[in-house]
């Protein structure tokens, strides 16, 4: 009753009084109305102290808590993500990073238009701002999330390029290619990885005879899918073929000029620290 009494009583005291007046923009309205609400708040009560505008300032704003970050939004929960070792998390193509205590976990995503959140056992861990549904493949990274030097990690950057080190030397060149193309070493753990597990599924030698032909071609950092097409289809053994070809072929010489961006940081490639 008291809501609708209060609702009854702006009723007179401002649509009521503004009756009368031709307005020609809303702009004029609203401040029309705004002037008319100040003055309602302002006036004094008729049987206590102080003004509608006091009581709120005085009394009931000190009790009130904060309003919320982000305004209310509908969202959808997507369940056991796991934090992958690069302490990021996937969600639709794209790359976002949790806490590094967390690594190896599973998450629960609650997605909404303009961010998402982290859950574990129904705590929130982390929030991002989402990318926009036309990006893919990028990573949305906070430099706190990830693991600070001499903190446990299972894999490092120098495990990795030791492992394609122990590959060859084309493939030492594409995993460095990929470390240097990232803003945050952790990023390239899992686009490395996936280059240098191809070993597993079409042979080291074939890898290595792949990575060769991306640099050749000019890629600026090959990866997984570039390496994948040309194994799956044979162009790594056809290269191959080409290159014995030439070979014996009475005063043909073999000649493949790589110039420096090829041999650009190749150094020492460490051992290989495989599983």
């Amino acid at each position: 009753m008291t809501v609708e009494g209060t609702v009854g009583n702006v009723a007179t005291a401002i649509i009521a009084k503004l009756r009368n007046r031709r307005f020609t923009s809303f702009a004029e309205l609203k401040l029309a109305v705004s002037e008319q609400l100040r003055e309602y708040n302002h006036e004094e009560f008729q049987k206590r102290e102080k003004s509608r505008y006091l009581v709120f300032m005085e009394e009931e704003l000190p009790t009130l808590g904060p309003l919320p970050k982000y305004p209310y939004e509908a969202s959808t929960w997507y369940y056991g993500r796991k934090v992958q070792l690069n302490c990021h998390v996937s969600y639709k193509s794209n790359f976002y990073s949790c806490p590094c205590i967390h690594l190896g976990k599973t998450v629960d995503i609650k997605a909404m238009s303009s961010r998402i959140e982290f859950y574990i056992n129904g705590e929130r861990v982390k929030t991002h701002e989402t990318f926009p549904p036309w990006v893919k493949n990028r990573y949305r990274t906070d430099p706190e999330d990830m693991p600070k030097e001499g903190q446990y990690q299972e894999w490092t950057e120098e495990r990795i390029v030791g492992w394609a080190s122990s590959i060859g030397v084309n493939t030492l060149l594409v995993v460095r290619k990929v470390f240097e193309s990232v803003e945050v070493k952790e990023q390239g753990f899992n686009p490395a990885l996936s280059i240098i597990r191809l070993g597993k599924k079409y042979t080291d030698e074939r890898l290595e005879t792949a990575c060769r032909i991306a640099l050749e071609r000019g890629f600026g950092s090959p990866r997984y899918a570039h390496l994948n097409s040309i194994l799956s289809s044979n162009q790594d053994e056809a290269y191959l073929a080409e290159l014995a070809k030439v070979e014996h072929e009475p005063g043909q010489t073999t000649t493949f000029t790589r110039g420096v961006e090829y041999y650009r940081n190749f150094g020492k490639g460490g051992s290989d620290d495989r599983r």
